[in-house]
């Protein structure tokens, strides 16, 4: 061969060589860039009330009788509802009580369901004498939780000593054998302490914790002790108690695990967000590597931030309870619920969307929000949301998109 016809081949051969290099890399490229990533989607709502009027309607009633100021049974609760919306079968089955919210969740599909459980689960104990009013529901009524296949019950609010130690301590044994996973109290403040720690196969895990405070009832005489049963109580918003939680979420924490933050705080009745709270708020993020803070007590809705893209509900208000017919708190709307479906991205544990379900509690019952509940819950989103920098636009299906700054 002559030495042009050599350059020439060799030419050729770099040429192809490098093409096929960079075809190569191309395609390498594509493939990162079409990889996608690991995406958990959470289902979270409001206290979840179904004792005294709700656990009269299910199959298996509990001892109806009350020790409240004004009503001395607990069906008194019923008839009130039924004279304001009309009659509520009894007993109704296990899955009435969720109505719609049962399409939401197959539609949706979510990784994990969440919810604060503020009714004990039992048929033993006393009254608290330091109480107004006390939830239970029997627990033969247990299939009524296990129909929504929630895999935890966060159980750190003000209601769940309504019946004393005995009472927390059946509602204990009887989610654990309903296979519900619990957080927020305990036989002991191990216990307490201690999060739900949900496997998720394939994906990864989200760790759970739960905490009361003061502000919403949950006082330092209801904490669990080393051999007490009882509750996992925060003393305060400090600095010191941030790096607290930092310490036990860190003790707990693998690489990739979406970190829930559930805290029962502040008032019933009150649109208000303290700056002491957005500062605890921000700090969990910041400092302890929280995911998602979980607020709730109020029994309304509240403003929804996100800080460094993770998401703070500061109050979910109530999904479920047995207020139906009351008078009084009107311009609250406390019949008006969210059903909240975040979705992470698993590897930084960034938000990456929330659709939000929205829905009324009718006849003891989750059903749709009427299409003037949709417009009261967006514009309430968007005036509570102008100084927490978030906004929500309503979807042609009736649900809500959050868009944040």
């Amino acid at each position: 061969m002559n030495r042009r016809r050599f350059l020439h081949s060799l030419g050729r051969s770099l040429l192809a060589g490098a093409a096929h290099a960079k075809a190569r890399r191309m395609v390498k490229a594509d493939i990162v860039a079409e990889k996608p990533s690991r995406n958990i989607t959470l289902f979270l709502c409001g206290d979840i009330m179904i004792g005294r009027g709700i656990d009269q309607i299910l199959p298996n009633p509990g001892e109806p009788h009350l020790r409240e100021p004004y009503l001395r049974s607990a069906i008194e609760y019923v008839k009130l509802a039924e004279r304001a919306s009309g009659p509520i079968p009894r007993p109704a089955d296990f899955r009435y009580v969720w109505g719609d919210a049962l399409n939401e969740w197959e539609r949706v599909r979510p990784d994990v369901r969440i919810a604060n459980l503020e009714t004990t689960i039992s048929s033993r104990g006393d009254p608290s004498p330091n109480k107004v009013i006390h939830y239970r529901m029997n627990p033969e009524n247990i299939p009524c939780l296990t129909e929504a296949s929630f895999d935890c019950l966060v159980l750190a609010n003000n209601h769940m000593l309504d019946f004393g130690s005995v009472g927390l301590v059946q509602t204990l044994e009887t989610l654990d054998r309903a296979g519900i996973s619990t957080a927020g109290a305990g036989h002991n403040d191990q216990e307490a302490e201690t999060p739900a720690i949900l496997d998720l196969p394939d994906k990864g895990r989200v760790l759970v914790f739960s905490w009361g405070l003061s502000t919403s009832g949950v006082t330092r005489d209801l904490a669990a002790g080393r051999a007490r049963s009882g509750l996992n109580v925060l003393p305060d918003l400090s600095q010191k108690t941030v790096e607290a939680v930092a310490r036990k979420v860190h003790a707990f924490r693998q690489p990739h695990d979406v970190i829930v933050a559930s805290l029962h705080w502040g008032e019933n009745w009150n649109f208000d967000i303290l700056r002491s709270e957005r500062k605890f708020a921000h700090s969990l993020i910041e400092i302890a590597g929280v995911d998602l803070v979980y607020g709730h007590s109020s029994h309304h809705i509240k403003g929804i931030e996100v800080f460094r893209d993770r998401l703070i509900l500061y109050g979910c208000g109530d999904f479920l309870n047995d207020y139906e017919g009351i008078a009084g708190h009107e311009r609250f709307r406390g019949d008006l619920g969210l059903m909240y479906f975040p979705e992470f991205d698993l590897d930084t544990g960034r938000l990456k969307n929330l659709i939000i379900t929205p829905t009324q509690i009718q006849k003891f019952r989750v059903r749709r929000a009427p299409e003037e509940g949709v417009r009261w819950l967006a514009n309430t989103l968007n005036r509570e949301g102008q100084q927490l920098g978030t906004r929500v636009t309503v979807d042609t299906d009736g649900t809500l998109r959050l868009d944040w700054r």
